[in-house]
């Protein structure tokens, strides 16, 4: 080998010069960029929990049309976030984000102009596929896009936004939903704000250059880098040139079940699986629950509003631990705690213990969120990530259908300690799932292939 050849094999590549960045400025300007669009995310969906509520005392929906009122969002997520991974891999993070921006906002702006039960549900169900669709590529860009000693704690991070959208949704529901018949009208129609969001977040955000380099725009890439060595004050090497990229010979999906990543895939789903039934089955029906213990409809918002004020501390300890403990042993930790607060809460029937049991579920449920959505970008190469973090997210929504519809059969047949008990079953089976079958991969840099 000749001296050039070793010293061509010594120069970095652009993943290596991105990861080995420090924080800057600019990455500040992706992570709030991002993490709006994802509050905005979030406030839609909490909105349906207080405003299916309203809808339903107004239109005298019976329980089975509540469910689907509550659950049919979650089909279009579920559709979207597998399309929206691959279109992702195909046309760019940045691009699907911005559209499924547009997409969600208009539709739930649509919403507020209906007149019966059936145009809403289609409606809500193109809202899902936007939703669906816009989560997994948010994080898979802010992945990308960060520096590799702290990549799994900004993920963390983005996912926090969720919980400042969730309070939004819970300061309009209190505030908004009940002054009028028309109340839930309104807090729709400030749905529709992502869609303006949307034009600021298409021309703002950079494109990922792990995803331009593999679609071989190679400028573009070098581009994106040296603006954020410039930001970091940092000298711009010259790049070692990727390795070509072999034909596909097979389609994303086989990918993900290859010998390679079947294990991590099949651990990956079933966690989503498994946090996705428990989460929605509790959270979209956490205001109606209250409701029927006999609490008014602005109470059982107001105390849904101090249990998702747990969520921002439960956030802020997954950011740190992990990088401390590693992506496993957090979402596993916070995982089984999301076990026992489900219990606790199944059991609850005071006001005070319903707000602690609340409260601690709320802080370890979002935390094993955050975890998530760190570790399932990460165990992906670049050519399949977005379609590797999309069909995980999308086998998980298939949960966030079938917990909505069960919870009402399950509280007549049962009673709400068995329901809370399936959940934190559900939590102990993610906790195993994530713990024996995921690859850890803090401090490692992303697998660019």
């Amino acid at each position: 080998m000749t001296s050039d050849a070793s010293a061509a094999d010594l120069r970095p590549t652009r993943a290596e010069r991105m990861g080995g960045l420090p924080y800057t400025r600019r990455h500040t300007r992706v992570l709030l960029g991002s993490g709006a669009g994802w509050a905005l995310d979030a406030m839609d969906v909490g909105l349906i929990s207080f405003v299916g509520l309203a809808i339903a005392t107004q239109w005298d929906l019976s329980r089975t049309e509540q469910s689907w009122l509550l659950t049919i969002g979650f089909v279009g997520m579920a559709l979207g976030a597998t399309v929206g991974g691959l279109l992702a891999d195909r046309y760019g993070r940045r691009t699907v984000f911005a559209a499924t921006l547009v997409i969600y906002g208009l539709a739930t702006g649509a919403s507020a102009l209906v007149t019966g039960l059936a145009v809403l549900l289609l409606l809500r169900f193109v809202v899902g596929l936007g939703l669906g669709a816009e989560l997994p590529v948010a994080s898979t860009l802010v992945s990308e896009l960060a520096p590799t000693r702290i990549r799994g704690r900004l993920v963390v991070v983005l996912e926090s936004f969720w919980a400042l959208g969730w309070i939004l949704a819970a300061l309009i529901g209190y505030f908004v939903v009940p002054l009028s018949d028309d109340g839930w009208r309104w807090a729709f129609a400030l749905g529709m704000v992502p869609a303006l969001y949307a034009a600021v977040i298409r021309w703002g955000m950079p494109e990922s250059p792990l995803f331009l380099e593999r679609r071989g725009k190679v400028k573009q890439a070098e581009a994106v880098v040296r603006s954020f060595e410039e930001s970091a004050g940092v000298a711009s090497p010259p790049s070692r040139p990727l390795p070509p990229t072999p034909p596909r010979t097979t389609t994303p999906p086989r990918v993900l079940w290859s010998s390679t990543y079947r294990v991590r895939t099949a651990g990956i789903w079933l966690v989503w699986f498994c946090v996705n039934f428990s989460y929605y089955g509790a959270f979209i029906w956490l205001p109606t629950l209250l409701y029927d213990q006999g609490f008014d409809l602005v109470r059982s918002f107001g105390y849904t509003l101090v249990i998702t004020l747990a969520q921002l501390p439960g956030y802020a300890v997954a950011a740190v631990l992990v990088e401390v403990w590693g992506r496993r042993a957090t979402l596993a930790t916070f995982l089984l705690g999301s076990a026992l607060a489900a219990v606790g809460f199944g059991l609850s029937d005071q006001v005070w213990q319903i707000i602690v049991a609340g409260c601690a579920m709320s802080f370890f449920n979002l935390g094993a969120w955050g975890a998530l959505y760190a570790i399932t970008p990460e165990i992906y190469p670049t050519s399949v990530r977005g379609a590797g973090a999309g069909a995980a997210a999308g086998f998980g929504r298939i949960a966030s259908i079938i917990a909505p519809l069960s919870v009402p059969v399950i509280l007549a047949t049962w009673g709400s300690a068995a329901l809370f008990g399936l959940f934190g079953g559900a939590f102990v089976v993610g906790a195993v799932a994530a713990y024996r079958m995921l690859p850890e991969r803090a401090g490692d840099a992303l697998d660019v292939h």
